[in-house]
Protein backbone atom coordinates (compact mmCIF):
# COMPACT_ATOMS: atom_id res chain seq x y z
CA UNK A 1 0.00 0.00 0.00
CA UNK A 2 2.74 2.42 0.88
CA UNK A 3 4.51 2.57 -2.48
CA UNK A 4 4.57 5.76 -4.51
CA UNK A 5 1.55 5.64 -6.85
CA UNK A 6 3.17 7.62 -9.64
CA UNK A 7 6.26 5.43 -9.62
CA UNK A 8 4.32 2.27 -10.38
CA UNK A 9 4.05 1.18 -14.01
CA UNK A 10 6.18 1.54 -17.10
CA UNK A 11 6.30 5.21 -18.15
CA UNK A 12 6.63 5.80 -21.86
CA UNK A 13 9.98 7.00 -23.10
CA UNK A 14 8.61 8.91 -26.06
CA UNK A 15 9.01 12.59 -26.83
CA UNK A 16 6.52 15.23 -25.82
CA UNK A 17 6.38 16.06 -29.49
CA UNK A 18 7.76 19.56 -29.14
CA UNK A 19 11.21 19.39 -30.61
CA UNK A 20 14.07 17.21 -29.39
CA UNK A 21 17.15 19.37 -29.47
CA UNK A 22 19.55 18.81 -26.58
CA UNK A 23 19.90 21.49 -23.95
CA UNK A 24 22.10 22.02 -20.95
CA UNK A 25 19.14 23.32 -18.92
CA UNK A 26 18.08 20.80 -16.27
CA UNK A 27 14.59 19.41 -16.72
CA UNK A 28 11.98 20.55 -14.23
CA UNK A 29 11.34 17.89 -11.60
CA UNK A 30 9.20 17.56 -8.50
CA UNK A 31 10.58 16.95 -5.04
CA UNK A 32 9.09 13.44 -4.95
CA UNK A 33 10.90 12.50 -8.15
CA UNK A 34 7.97 12.74 -10.59
CA UNK A 35 9.61 13.30 -13.95
CA UNK A 36 8.37 14.79 -17.19
CA UNK A 37 8.13 11.47 -19.00
CA UNK A 38 6.38 9.83 -16.05
CA UNK A 39 3.67 12.46 -15.95
CA UNK A 40 3.33 12.48 -19.74
CA UNK A 41 2.71 8.72 -19.73
CA UNK A 42 0.52 8.58 -16.62
CA UNK A 43 -2.99 7.21 -17.10
CA UNK A 44 -5.36 8.46 -14.36
CA UNK A 45 -7.88 5.82 -15.41
CA UNK A 46 -5.62 3.07 -14.05
CA UNK A 47 -5.68 4.62 -10.59
CA UNK A 48 -9.43 5.12 -10.68
CA UNK A 49 -9.84 1.44 -11.60
CA UNK A 50 -7.56 0.39 -8.74
CA UNK A 51 -9.60 2.54 -6.38
CA UNK A 52 -12.86 0.96 -7.51
CA UNK A 53 -11.38 -2.47 -6.81
CA UNK A 54 -10.64 -1.41 -3.23
CA UNK A 55 -14.09 0.14 -2.89
CA UNK A 56 -15.74 -3.09 -4.03
CA UNK A 57 -14.25 -4.80 -0.99
CA UNK A 58 -16.55 -2.69 1.19
CA UNK A 59 -19.61 -4.62 0.06
CA UNK A 60 -17.74 -7.90 0.40
CA UNK A 61 -16.79 -7.10 4.00
CA UNK A 62 -20.39 -6.15 4.84
CA UNK A 63 -21.75 -9.36 3.31
CA UNK A 64 -19.19 -11.46 5.17
CA UNK A 65 -20.16 -9.74 8.43
CA UNK A 66 -23.84 -10.51 7.83
CA UNK A 67 -23.03 -14.13 7.02
CA UNK A 68 -20.86 -14.42 10.12
CA UNK A 69 -23.65 -13.02 12.30
CA UNK A 70 -26.13 -15.56 10.95
CA UNK A 71 -23.74 -18.45 11.52
CA UNK A 72 -22.90 -17.27 15.03
CA UNK A 73 -26.59 -17.06 15.82
CA UNK A 74 -27.09 -20.64 14.66
CA UNK A 75 -24.20 -21.84 16.84
CA UNK A 76 -25.59 -20.14 19.94
CA UNK A 77 -28.82 -22.10 19.70
CA UNK A 78 -27.09 -25.50 19.40
CA UNK A 79 -23.83 -25.22 21.36
CA UNK A 80 -23.11 -24.36 24.98
CA UNK A 81 -20.18 -24.47 27.36
CA UNK A 82 -16.72 -22.94 27.63
CA UNK A 83 -15.69 -23.75 24.06
CA UNK A 84 -18.94 -22.29 22.75
CA UNK A 85 -18.34 -19.07 24.66
CA UNK A 86 -14.78 -18.84 23.34
CA UNK A 87 -15.96 -19.45 19.79
CA UNK A 88 -18.71 -16.86 20.15
CA UNK A 89 -16.19 -14.33 21.47
CA UNK A 90 -13.85 -15.01 18.55
CA UNK A 91 -16.62 -14.77 15.97
CA UNK A 92 -17.73 -11.48 17.51
CA UNK A 93 -14.20 -10.16 17.20
CA UNK A 94 -14.00 -11.19 13.55
CA UNK A 95 -17.32 -9.48 12.92
CA UNK A 96 -16.08 -6.26 14.47
CA UNK A 97 -12.93 -6.39 12.36
CA UNK A 98 -15.01 -6.80 9.19
CA UNK A 99 -17.21 -3.90 10.23
CA UNK A 100 -14.19 -1.68 10.86
CA UNK A 101 -12.66 -2.72 7.54
CA UNK A 102 -15.44 -1.17 5.44
CA UNK A 103 -14.62 2.55 5.94
CA UNK A 104 -10.91 1.80 5.49
CA UNK A 105 -11.63 0.32 2.06
CA UNK A 106 -13.67 3.38 1.11
CA UNK A 107 -10.77 5.54 2.31
CA UNK A 108 -8.36 3.63 0.06
CA UNK A 109 -10.72 4.11 -2.89
CA UNK A 110 -11.03 7.83 -2.13
CA UNK A 111 -7.26 8.20 -1.94
CA UNK A 112 -6.67 6.60 -5.32
CA UNK A 113 -9.56 8.46 -6.95
CA UNK A 114 -8.28 11.80 -5.66
CA UNK A 115 -4.75 10.94 -6.74
CA UNK A 116 -6.07 10.15 -10.24
CA UNK A 117 -7.93 13.45 -10.35
CA UNK A 118 -4.88 15.47 -9.35
CA UNK A 119 -2.71 13.61 -11.85
CA UNK A 120 -5.29 14.46 -14.50
CA UNK A 121 -5.14 18.13 -13.49
CA UNK A 122 -1.33 18.04 -13.56
CA UNK A 123 -1.49 16.45 -17.02
CA UNK A 124 -3.78 19.24 -18.18
CA UNK A 125 -1.24 21.80 -16.97
CA UNK A 126 1.53 19.88 -18.69
CA UNK A 127 -0.46 19.80 -21.93
CA UNK A 128 -1.08 23.55 -21.69
CA UNK A 129 2.64 24.21 -21.17
CA UNK A 130 3.57 22.05 -24.17
CA UNK A 131 0.94 23.77 -26.30
CA UNK A 132 2.33 27.14 -25.27
CA UNK A 133 5.81 25.95 -26.23
CA UNK A 134 4.59 24.90 -29.66
CA UNK A 135 2.98 28.28 -30.29
CA UNK A 136 5.97 30.31 -29.06
CA UNK A 137 8.68 28.25 -30.76
CA UNK A 138 10.19 26.92 -27.53
CA UNK A 139 11.73 23.44 -27.59
CA UNK A 140 10.90 20.81 -24.98
CA UNK A 141 12.95 17.62 -25.28
CA UNK A 142 12.10 14.07 -24.20
CA UNK A 143 13.21 14.75 -20.63
CA UNK A 144 11.37 18.06 -20.29
CA UNK A 145 14.39 20.30 -20.88
CA UNK A 146 13.38 23.68 -22.22
CA UNK A 147 15.39 25.71 -24.72
CA UNK A 148 14.95 28.30 -27.46
CA UNK A 149 13.98 26.95 -30.88
CA UNK A 150 15.42 27.68 -34.34
CA UNK A 151 13.76 31.08 -34.22
CA UNK A 152 14.91 31.99 -30.69
CA UNK A 153 12.09 32.91 -28.35
CA UNK A 154 12.63 35.72 -25.83
CA UNK A 155 14.13 34.62 -22.53
CA UNK A 156 10.98 35.41 -20.50
CA UNK A 157 8.93 33.18 -22.82
CA UNK A 158 11.33 30.26 -22.37
CA UNK A 159 11.33 30.83 -18.61
CA UNK A 160 7.51 30.95 -18.61
CA UNK A 161 7.28 27.55 -20.30
CA UNK A 162 9.78 26.13 -17.81
CA UNK A 163 7.76 27.49 -14.89
CA UNK A 164 4.54 26.01 -16.28
CA UNK A 165 6.18 22.60 -16.64
CA UNK A 166 7.58 22.82 -13.12
CA UNK A 167 4.13 23.77 -11.78
CA UNK A 168 2.59 20.67 -13.37
CA UNK A 169 5.31 18.41 -11.98
CA UNK A 170 5.10 20.02 -8.54
CA UNK A 171 1.37 19.29 -8.41
CA UNK A 172 1.95 15.68 -9.46
CA UNK A 173 4.75 15.31 -6.89
CA UNK A 174 2.62 16.75 -4.09
CA UNK A 175 -0.26 14.45 -5.01
CA UNK A 176 2.11 11.48 -5.07
CA UNK A 177 3.54 12.22 -1.63
CA UNK A 178 0.12 12.79 -0.07
CA UNK A 179 -1.41 9.65 -1.57
CA UNK A 180 1.59 7.56 -0.52
CA UNK A 181 1.34 8.89 3.04
CA UNK A 182 -2.40 8.16 3.27
CA UNK A 183 -1.97 4.63 1.95
CA UNK A 184 0.98 4.05 4.30
CA UNK A 185 -1.20 5.15 7.24
CA UNK A 186 -3.87 2.65 6.20
CA UNK A 187 -1.24 -0.07 5.93
CA UNK A 188 -0.01 0.75 9.44
CA UNK A 189 -3.59 0.67 10.75
CA UNK A 190 -3.92 -2.90 9.51
CA UNK A 191 -1.29 -3.84 12.11
CA UNK A 192 -2.15 -1.46 14.95
CA UNK A 193 -5.95 -1.54 14.67
CA UNK A 194 -8.44 0.10 12.36
CA UNK A 195 -10.59 1.74 15.02
CA UNK A 196 -10.31 3.01 18.56
CA UNK A 197 -13.23 4.40 20.65
CA UNK A 198 -13.01 8.20 20.98
CA UNK A 199 -13.59 10.22 24.16
CA UNK A 200 -17.27 10.47 25.09
CA UNK A 201 -17.70 14.15 24.29
CA UNK A 202 -19.50 15.06 21.05
CA UNK A 203 -20.30 18.43 19.45
CA UNK A 204 -23.29 20.02 21.16
CA UNK A 205 -26.52 20.61 19.18
CA UNK A 206 -26.14 23.68 17.01
CA UNK A 207 -22.35 23.73 17.31
CA UNK A 208 -20.69 25.85 14.65
CA UNK A 209 -18.88 24.10 11.80
CA UNK A 210 -15.65 25.64 13.07
CA UNK A 211 -16.20 24.03 16.49
CA UNK A 212 -17.04 20.70 14.86
CA UNK A 213 -13.89 20.92 12.77
CA UNK A 214 -11.78 21.63 15.86
CA UNK A 215 -13.28 18.60 17.66
CA UNK A 216 -12.70 16.33 14.67
CA UNK A 217 -9.11 17.53 14.23
CA UNK A 218 -8.37 16.62 17.83
CA UNK A 219 -9.19 12.93 17.25
CA UNK A 220 -6.78 10.26 16.06
CA UNK A 221 -7.35 8.56 12.71
CA UNK A 222 -8.47 5.38 14.52
CA UNK A 223 -10.98 7.37 16.60
CA UNK A 224 -12.39 9.01 13.49
CA UNK A 225 -12.81 5.62 11.83
CA UNK A 226 -14.61 4.38 14.94
CA UNK A 227 -17.09 7.24 14.65
CA UNK A 228 -17.58 6.63 10.92
CA UNK A 229 -18.16 2.93 11.63
CA UNK A 230 -20.42 3.12 14.67
CA UNK A 231 -22.00 6.57 14.44
CA UNK A 232 -22.33 7.09 10.67
CA UNK A 233 -25.54 9.08 10.91
CA UNK A 234 -23.90 11.64 13.19
CA UNK A 235 -20.72 11.90 11.11
CA UNK A 236 -22.53 11.97 7.77
CA UNK A 237 -24.71 14.93 8.69
CA UNK A 238 -22.30 17.22 10.57
CA UNK A 239 -21.12 20.35 8.77
CA UNK A 240 -17.50 20.87 9.79
CA UNK A 241 -16.45 17.25 9.24
CA UNK A 242 -14.32 16.78 6.08
CA UNK A 243 -16.02 15.59 2.92
CA UNK A 244 -14.05 12.32 2.80
CA UNK A 245 -15.27 11.20 6.24
CA UNK A 246 -18.87 12.25 5.56
CA UNK A 247 -18.78 10.32 2.31
CA UNK A 248 -17.54 7.20 4.07
CA UNK A 249 -20.26 7.44 6.72
CA UNK A 250 -23.10 8.10 4.31
CA UNK A 251 -22.07 5.32 1.93
CA UNK A 252 -22.18 2.96 4.89
CA UNK A 253 -25.73 4.17 5.59
CA UNK A 254 -27.12 3.49 2.11
CA UNK A 255 -28.40 0.01 2.92
CA UNK A 256 -30.13 1.31 6.04
CA UNK A 257 -31.75 4.13 4.06
CA UNK A 258 -33.03 1.65 1.49
CA UNK A 259 -34.33 -0.63 4.26
CA UNK A 260 -36.17 2.30 5.80
CA UNK A 261 -37.92 3.05 2.51
CA UNK A 262 -38.76 -0.64 1.95
CA UNK A 263 -40.23 -0.85 5.45
CA UNK A 264 -42.38 2.21 4.80
CA UNK A 265 -43.59 0.71 1.54
CA UNK A 266 -44.48 -2.53 3.34
CA UNK A 267 -46.48 -0.60 5.96
CA UNK A 268 -48.43 1.22 3.29
CA UNK A 269 -49.14 -1.98 1.37
CA UNK A 270 -50.54 -3.67 4.49
CA UNK A 271 -53.04 -0.93 5.23
CA UNK A 272 -56.60 -2.00 4.52
CA UNK A 273 -58.57 -0.28 3.19
CA UNK A 274 -56.03 1.62 1.13
CA UNK A 275 -57.17 5.15 0.42
CA UNK A 276 -55.82 8.15 -1.54
CA UNK A 277 -53.33 9.03 1.21
CA UNK A 278 -51.77 5.56 1.06
CA UNK A 279 -51.76 5.63 -2.73
CA UNK A 280 -49.92 8.94 -2.79
CA UNK A 281 -47.53 7.65 -0.13
CA UNK A 282 -46.75 4.56 -2.18
CA UNK A 283 -46.01 6.66 -5.25
CA UNK A 284 -43.68 8.83 -3.19
CA UNK A 285 -41.83 5.85 -1.70
CA UNK A 286 -41.48 4.14 -5.07
CA UNK A 287 -40.10 7.36 -6.55
CA UNK A 288 -37.63 7.70 -3.68
CA UNK A 289 -36.50 4.09 -4.09
CA UNK A 290 -35.93 4.64 -7.80
CA UNK A 291 -34.06 7.85 -7.03
CA UNK A 292 -31.90 6.10 -4.45
CA UNK A 293 -31.05 3.37 -6.95
CA UNK A 294 -30.04 5.95 -9.54
CA UNK A 295 -27.97 7.88 -7.00
CA UNK A 296 -26.22 4.71 -5.85
CA UNK A 297 -25.41 3.97 -9.48
CA UNK A 298 -23.74 7.37 -9.83
CA UNK A 299 -21.80 6.85 -6.60
CA UNK A 300 -20.47 3.55 -7.94
CA UNK A 301 -19.91 4.78 -11.50
CA UNK A 302 -16.37 4.73 -12.91
CA UNK A 303 -16.77 8.15 -14.50
CA UNK A 304 -14.79 11.10 -13.22
CA UNK A 305 -15.08 13.17 -11.17
CA UNK A 306 -15.75 10.93 -8.18
CA UNK A 307 -19.01 11.62 -6.31
CA UNK A 308 -18.94 12.30 -2.55
CA UNK A 309 -22.13 11.60 -0.60
CA UNK A 310 -22.26 14.40 1.99
CA UNK A 311 -25.82 13.82 3.17
CA UNK A 312 -28.76 11.44 2.67
CA UNK A 313 -32.23 11.42 4.27
CA UNK A 314 -35.20 9.36 3.04
CA UNK A 315 -37.82 11.28 5.03
CA UNK A 316 -40.55 13.07 3.11
CA UNK A 317 -39.57 13.63 -0.49
CA UNK A 318 -36.01 12.68 0.40
CA UNK A 319 -32.89 14.82 0.65
CA UNK A 320 -29.36 14.44 -0.67
CA UNK A 321 -26.13 16.43 -0.67
CA UNK A 322 -23.64 15.18 -3.26
CA UNK A 323 -20.35 16.66 -4.43
CA UNK A 324 -18.64 15.95 -7.73
CA UNK A 325 -14.97 16.13 -6.82
CA UNK A 326 -13.75 16.70 -3.27
CA UNK A 327 -14.71 20.28 -2.29
CA UNK A 328 -12.10 20.27 0.49
CA UNK A 329 -9.30 19.98 -2.08
CA UNK A 330 -10.69 22.19 -4.87
CA UNK A 331 -9.79 25.80 -5.56
CA UNK A 332 -13.30 26.59 -6.81
CA UNK A 333 -16.52 25.17 -5.38
CA UNK A 334 -20.05 25.55 -6.74
CA UNK A 335 -23.09 24.84 -4.54
CA UNK A 336 -26.20 24.18 -6.66
CA UNK A 337 -29.58 24.69 -4.93
CA UNK A 338 -32.51 23.29 -6.95
CA UNK A 339 -36.06 24.56 -6.88
CA UNK A 340 -39.65 23.39 -6.81
CA UNK A 341 -40.40 19.61 -6.87
CA UNK A 342 -36.76 18.65 -6.18
CA UNK A 343 -36.42 15.47 -4.15
CA UNK A 344 -34.56 12.20 -3.90
CA UNK A 345 -36.42 10.93 -6.97
CA UNK A 346 -34.64 13.37 -9.29
CA UNK A 347 -31.42 13.98 -7.36
CA UNK A 348 -29.30 12.54 -10.16
CA UNK A 349 -30.94 14.87 -12.69
CA UNK A 350 -30.14 17.88 -10.53
CA UNK A 351 -26.63 16.53 -9.96
CA UNK A 352 -26.30 16.27 -13.73
CA UNK A 353 -27.01 19.99 -14.03
CA UNK A 354 -24.30 20.81 -11.52
CA UNK A 355 -22.05 18.39 -13.41
CA UNK A 356 -22.59 20.21 -16.69
CA UNK A 357 -21.39 23.46 -15.13
CA UNK A 358 -18.39 21.55 -13.78
CA UNK A 359 -17.74 20.10 -17.22
CA UNK A 360 -17.78 23.54 -18.80
CA UNK A 361 -15.37 24.75 -16.10
CA UNK A 362 -13.03 21.90 -17.05
CA UNK A 363 -13.19 22.97 -20.70
CA UNK A 364 -12.42 26.59 -19.85
CA UNK A 365 -9.77 25.84 -17.20
CA UNK A 366 -8.57 22.23 -17.42
CA UNK A 367 -5.68 22.91 -15.07
CA UNK A 368 -7.93 24.02 -12.19
CA UNK A 369 -9.36 21.78 -9.48
CA UNK A 370 -13.09 22.54 -9.31
CA UNK A 371 -15.94 20.86 -7.43
CA UNK A 372 -19.72 21.12 -7.81
CA UNK A 373 -22.13 20.25 -4.99
CA UNK A 374 -25.83 19.47 -5.25
CA UNK A 375 -27.36 20.85 -2.04
CA UNK A 376 -30.81 19.34 -1.72
CA UNK A 377 -31.16 19.54 2.05
CA UNK A 378 -34.51 21.31 2.32
CA UNK A 379 -38.17 20.52 1.78
CA UNK A 380 -38.72 21.90 -1.72
CA UNK A 381 -42.34 22.80 -2.54
CA UNK A 382 -44.19 20.36 -4.79
CA UNK A 383 -47.23 22.44 -5.70
CA UNK A 384 -47.82 25.98 -6.86
CA UNK A 385 -49.70 27.04 -3.73
CA UNK A 386 -46.75 25.80 -1.61
CA UNK A 387 -44.29 27.76 -3.72
CA UNK A 388 -46.36 30.92 -3.32
CA UNK A 389 -44.95 31.46 0.17
CA UNK A 390 -41.38 31.93 1.36
CA UNK A 391 -41.72 29.76 4.48
CA UNK A 392 -39.80 26.80 3.11
CA UNK A 393 -37.02 29.06 1.87
CA UNK A 394 -36.73 30.74 5.27
CA UNK A 395 -36.70 27.35 6.99
CA UNK A 396 -33.84 26.23 4.75
CA UNK A 397 -31.70 29.32 5.29
CA UNK A 398 -29.96 28.20 8.46
CA UNK A 399 -29.00 24.81 7.01
CA UNK A 400 -27.54 26.37 3.85
CA UNK A 401 -25.63 28.87 5.96
CA UNK A 402 -24.10 26.06 8.06
CA UNK A 403 -23.22 24.03 5.01
CA UNK A 404 -21.31 26.90 3.41
CA UNK A 405 -19.56 27.64 6.70
CA UNK A 406 -18.64 23.96 6.83
CA UNK A 407 -17.05 24.14 3.39
CA UNK A 408 -14.89 27.01 4.64
CA UNK A 409 -13.97 25.17 7.85
CA UNK A 410 -12.88 21.91 6.22
CA UNK A 411 -11.11 23.28 3.16
CA UNK A 412 -7.44 22.40 2.84
CA UNK A 413 -4.99 25.12 1.91
CA UNK A 414 -5.94 28.67 0.88
CA UNK A 415 -9.70 29.39 0.85
CA UNK A 416 -11.54 28.27 -2.26
CA UNK A 417 -13.67 30.60 -4.36
CA UNK A 418 -17.18 29.57 -3.31
CA UNK A 419 -20.18 30.21 -5.56
CA UNK A 420 -23.78 29.47 -4.60
CA UNK A 421 -26.29 29.07 -7.43
CA UNK A 422 -30.05 28.98 -6.97
CA UNK A 423 -32.53 27.92 -9.65
CA UNK A 424 -36.20 28.86 -9.53
CA UNK A 425 -37.46 28.55 -5.92
CA UNK A 426 -33.89 27.59 -5.01
CA UNK A 427 -32.87 31.17 -5.77
CA UNK A 428 -35.23 32.33 -3.02
CA UNK A 429 -33.60 29.80 -0.67
CA UNK A 430 -30.19 31.28 -1.48
CA UNK A 431 -31.44 34.85 -1.15
CA UNK A 432 -33.18 34.18 2.17
CA UNK A 433 -30.08 32.47 3.57
CA UNK A 434 -27.84 35.36 2.50
CA UNK A 435 -30.28 37.93 3.86
CA UNK A 436 -31.13 36.29 7.19
CA UNK A 437 -27.95 34.40 8.09
CA UNK A 438 -25.17 35.39 5.72
CA UNK A 439 -23.47 33.01 3.30
CA UNK A 440 -19.82 32.04 3.06
CA UNK A 441 -19.83 32.79 -0.65
CA UNK A 442 -17.71 34.83 -3.00
CA UNK A 443 -20.44 34.97 -5.63
CA UNK A 444 -24.16 34.30 -5.94
CA UNK A 445 -25.91 33.22 -9.14
CA UNK A 446 -29.66 33.22 -9.75
CA UNK A 447 -31.23 31.60 -12.81
CA UNK A 448 -34.96 31.48 -13.58
CA UNK A 449 -35.67 33.38 -10.37
CA UNK A 450 -39.09 34.40 -9.00
CA UNK A 451 -37.30 36.91 -6.78
CA UNK A 452 -34.77 36.41 -4.01
CA UNK A 453 -36.46 38.15 -1.08
CA UNK A 454 -34.56 41.45 -1.26
CA UNK A 455 -34.93 44.65 -3.25
CA UNK A 456 -31.26 45.17 -4.10
CA UNK A 457 -28.09 43.11 -4.54
CA UNK A 458 -26.36 45.05 -1.76
CA UNK A 459 -28.65 43.35 0.80
CA UNK A 460 -27.15 39.92 0.08
CA UNK A 461 -23.80 40.50 1.77
CA UNK A 462 -21.41 39.35 -0.97
CA UNK A 463 -18.64 41.43 -2.58
CA UNK A 464 -19.84 44.15 -4.97
CA UNK A 465 -20.20 42.93 -8.52
CA UNK A 466 -20.52 39.29 -7.47
CA UNK A 467 -24.28 38.89 -7.71
CA UNK A 468 -25.22 37.45 -11.08
CA UNK A 469 -28.52 36.51 -12.71
CA UNK A 470 -30.01 35.28 -15.96
CA UNK A 471 -33.59 34.71 -17.12
CA UNK A 472 -34.39 33.09 -20.44
CA UNK A 473 -36.65 35.12 -22.77
CA UNK A 474 -39.15 32.22 -22.84
CA UNK A 475 -38.93 31.29 -19.14
CA UNK A 476 -42.42 31.10 -17.63
CA UNK A 477 -40.98 32.58 -14.45
CA UNK A 478 -41.42 35.94 -16.21
CA UNK A 479 -45.15 35.58 -15.49
CA UNK A 480 -44.60 35.63 -11.73
CA UNK A 481 -45.66 39.18 -10.99
CA UNK A 482 -46.27 40.44 -7.44
CA UNK A 483 -49.92 39.73 -6.52
CA UNK A 484 -52.40 42.27 -5.18
CA UNK A 485 -53.78 41.72 -1.70
CA UNK A 486 -56.87 39.86 -2.84
CA UNK A 487 -54.91 37.46 -5.01
CA UNK A 488 -52.37 36.89 -2.23
CA UNK A 489 -55.15 35.97 0.19
CA UNK A 490 -56.53 33.53 -2.37
CA UNK A 491 -53.09 31.95 -2.77
CA UNK A 492 -52.60 31.55 0.93
CA UNK A 493 -56.01 29.91 1.05
CA UNK A 494 -54.84 27.32 -1.46
CA UNK A 495 -56.94 28.55 -4.40
CA UNK A 496 -55.38 27.72 -7.80
CA UNK A 497 -57.56 30.40 -9.41
CA UNK A 498 -56.26 32.99 -6.99
CA UNK A 499 -52.71 31.82 -7.62
CA UNK A 500 -52.96 32.22 -11.36
CA UNK A 501 -54.64 35.59 -11.00
CA UNK A 502 -51.78 36.81 -8.85
CA UNK A 503 -49.13 35.46 -11.19
CA UNK A 504 -50.31 37.61 -14.08
CA UNK A 505 -50.33 40.98 -12.33
CA UNK A 506 -47.65 43.45 -11.40
CA UNK A 507 -44.71 45.45 -12.80
CA UNK A 508 -42.26 44.05 -15.33
CA UNK A 509 -39.25 44.51 -13.03
CA UNK A 510 -40.90 42.82 -10.05
CA UNK A 511 -41.27 39.14 -9.30
CA UNK A 512 -43.39 37.27 -6.79
CA UNK A 513 -40.65 37.48 -4.14
CA UNK A 514 -39.25 40.93 -4.87
CA UNK A 515 -37.21 42.78 -7.45
CA UNK A 516 -36.20 40.68 -10.44
CA UNK A 517 -32.47 39.91 -9.89
CA UNK A 518 -31.97 39.89 -13.67
CA UNK A 519 -33.23 43.48 -13.93
CA UNK A 520 -30.49 46.14 -14.17
CA UNK A 521 -32.13 48.08 -11.36
CA UNK A 522 -31.48 45.22 -8.94
CA UNK A 523 -27.80 46.17 -8.82
CA UNK A 524 -26.33 42.83 -9.86
CA UNK A 525 -24.75 41.68 -13.08
CA UNK A 526 -26.29 39.55 -15.80
CA UNK A 527 -25.26 37.01 -18.40
CA UNK A 528 -27.28 35.96 -21.44
CA UNK A 529 -29.51 32.94 -21.87
CA UNK A 530 -31.01 31.45 -25.00
CA UNK A 531 -34.58 30.31 -25.53
CA UNK A 532 -34.50 27.03 -23.62
CA UNK A 533 -37.34 27.56 -21.17
CA UNK A 534 -37.34 27.36 -17.39
CA UNK A 535 -35.14 24.27 -17.07
CA UNK A 536 -32.86 24.72 -20.07
CA UNK A 537 -30.10 26.87 -18.57
CA UNK A 538 -27.80 23.83 -18.57
CA UNK A 539 -28.32 22.89 -22.21
CA UNK A 540 -24.95 22.66 -24.03
CA UNK A 541 -26.06 25.19 -26.65
CA UNK A 542 -27.25 27.72 -24.07
CA UNK A 543 -24.82 30.61 -23.44
CA UNK A 544 -26.07 30.60 -19.84
CA UNK A 545 -24.02 27.44 -19.23
CA UNK A 546 -20.88 29.28 -20.22
CA UNK A 547 -21.91 32.24 -18.07
CA UNK A 548 -22.40 30.10 -14.96
CA UNK A 549 -19.04 28.40 -15.45
CA UNK A 550 -17.22 31.69 -15.86
CA UNK A 551 -18.70 33.03 -12.63
CA UNK A 552 -17.60 29.86 -10.80
CA UNK A 553 -14.07 30.30 -12.17
CA UNK A 554 -14.02 33.99 -11.26
CA UNK A 555 -13.78 35.15 -14.84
Amino acid sequence: MSGHPAQVGNPAAGSAGVGAAPSTAAPPTAGAGIGYRQLWAADPGDWRAAGRAWGALTGLAQRRRSSLDRQAGTLRTAWAGGAASAADHRLGGLGRELTALAPAMIEAEQTLAEFARRVQTARARLDAAVASAQVSGVRVDRDGRVSAGPAPAPGPVVAGVARALRDALDLAGTADREAAARLAALSEAAHTGWVDPPPPDRPWPGASPAAVRAWWSGLTAAERRWLVTYEPERVGGLDGIPAAARDQANRLRLDAVRDELLAERARLLLRVPRGPVEAVGLLRVEASLAGLTALTGRLDAPEAPRAYLLGIDPAGEGRAVVALGNPDRSTRVLTHVPGMTAGLDDATDELGRAGRVLGRCAELAPGEETSAVLWLDYDAPDFLHEAAGDGRARDAGGALHRFQEGLRATHEGPPARQTVLGHSYGSLVVGAAARDHGLAADALVFVGSPGVGVAHASELGVPPGQVWASTAPDDVIRLTRPPDDLARQAVLGGSPVGTLAGLLTGRDDERWFGHDPADPGFGGRTFPSGRHGHTGYWEPANPALDGMARVVLGR
